[in-house]
């Protein structure tokens, strides 16, 4: 056998391996599953193109949680074939991830990529509060995790809360249990027990006068202080209904006014903590698409700008950002309403957000196939104008048949009117 042949061989072998640690789900998975199975499960439709690019990573997903020996079990669900359990999961887009734990569904919203999609099944698939038992097993957890939340103490009502706060927040952070032993000496707490949140090489405390709900600071303080955010990472921020400030850059070889406020930004977010973090997340994000998305326009790079995702909604500054204090007063500007929002969610700016839209998707159709994009804009107008012209002439003939039996009727009636006087004569 020739080499290439050998070759061929080894490849498909490998294929056929790798594909055996992703199962493929219909309708009836719900009822064959075992009632302790773990499943991270993809839902994607054959046309998808983003579905086909995640395939291989899912199989290498699979493969790489056999290898380690994890409980969790990979599948992947045909939704437009197999309808019944894409409907079960309330599947929506595609592709669609979520994990099925002892009947809890979990949604995976980060990035799809291999890191992010096995961090998400590792940390679901685990137990809810991980235990650490040991000074090194801290260690070994500080080493690994950029933000860590550890309920210290013995039972209470107060680890009760933590608990459910994990059930919930488990699809974005990690969660752990220890003796107050256990905590480096230089950790002081006030009392016991307590939850305490390990960012940005330092750590603070829950306090419930101060934080209010504890699901809701976890929630809030699950980022970094300062961090690179994605289009992701952005939604996620959103969710927590805090403001995010962004130093907007290019993706590529930084300009030294891009440096300049990526340093602001972080120096701002470090020396004013306690005054800022409970409103704002800071951050910088690569490249303005996103952005630009957002605002309805071109954004300058490098650019600052504050942004509402709970309403989508931004605040621009009114001059330029030379210093600190000139970021500061902008902050408060937002804060006290002196800035004003734009953008917004009302009909009028989604109006205009399906018109930018549609014109940012179009546009590019035109300059680089215009006969094709004048088909597509074309043919479904010609159709609705066609529609139009049969529904005014099927109206018209409704309207002209009416008359005509109206005019029919008329003898028919006086008929009758004359016969009734002759019966009353």
């Amino acid at each position: 056998m020739s080499p290439r042949r050998n070759s061929l061989s080894v490849l498909l072998l490998l294929m056929v391996c790798v594909s055996a640690f992703v199962e493929e789900l219909d309708d009836s998975f719900l009822e064959t599953r075992g009632a302790d199975d773990i499943w991270l499960i993809k839902f994607y439709a054959p046309w998808c193109t983003f579905c086909k690019q995640l395939d291989p990573v899912w199989h290498q997903i699979g493969s790489e949680l056999r290898s380690l020996g994890s409980p969790v079990n990979v599948g992947k669900s045909d939704a437009t074939a197999s309808v019944g359990l894409a409907k079960e999961f309330q599947v929506r887009g595609y592709p669609a991830i979520l994990m099925l734990k002892k009947d809890v569904k979990y949604n995976y919203s980060g990035p799809r990529t291999r890191e992010g999609i096995l961090d998400f099944a590792n940390r679901v698939g685990g137990p809810l509060v991980r235990s650490l038992s040991s000074l090194q097993l801290f260690q070994h957890a500080m080493d690994r995790h950029d933000v860590m939340f550890v309920y210290v103490g013995a039972t209470s009502p107060l680890k009760g809360n933590y608990t459910s706060a994990a059930e919930e927040l488990i699809i974005h952070t990690y969660f752990f249990s220890a003796s107050r032993d256990v905590l480096p000496k230089a950790v002081s707490l006030p009392s016991l027990p307590a939850v305490v949140v390990f960012k940005d090489g330092s750590y603070f405390t829950f306090n419930v006068e101060r934080d209010g709900e504890l699901k809701s600071w976890i929630n809030r303080e699950r980022f970094l202080n300062y961090m690179n955010i994605d289009s992701y990472t952005l939604y996620a921020m959103g969710e927590t209904g805090k403001l995010v400030l962004l130093a907007l850059v290019e993706a590529n070889s930084l300009c030294k006014e891009s440096l300049r406020y990526k340093s602001l930004v972080e120096k701002v977010a470090a020396d004013n903590r306690e005054t800022y973090s409970r409103h704002f997340h800071f951050g910088s994000m690569a490249g303005g698409d996103y952005i630009s998305g957002l605002v309805m326009g071109e954004v300058t790079l490098p650019s600052l700008i504050v942004v509402n995702l709970s309403n989508d909604g931004y605040f621009l500054p009114l001059g330029a950002m030379e210093t600190e204090r000139h970021l500061l007063d902008f902050l408060d500007g937002v804060l006290d309403g002196s800035i004003e929002c734009q953008g917004g969610n009302s009909v009028h700016q989604r109006v205009r957000r399906v018109i930018y839209d549609t014109k940012v998707t179009l546009t590019p159709l035109f300059s680089q196939a215009p006969l094709f994009g004048c088909f597509l804009v074309g043919f479904p107008l010609a159709i609705a104008i066609v529609f139009c012209y049969l529904c005014c002439k099927v109206r018209s003939n409704v309207s002209e048949d009416d008359d005509d039996g109206d005019a029919l009727s008329a003898p028919s009636l006086q008929r009758r009117k004359i016969l009734s006087d002759k019966k009353s004569d």
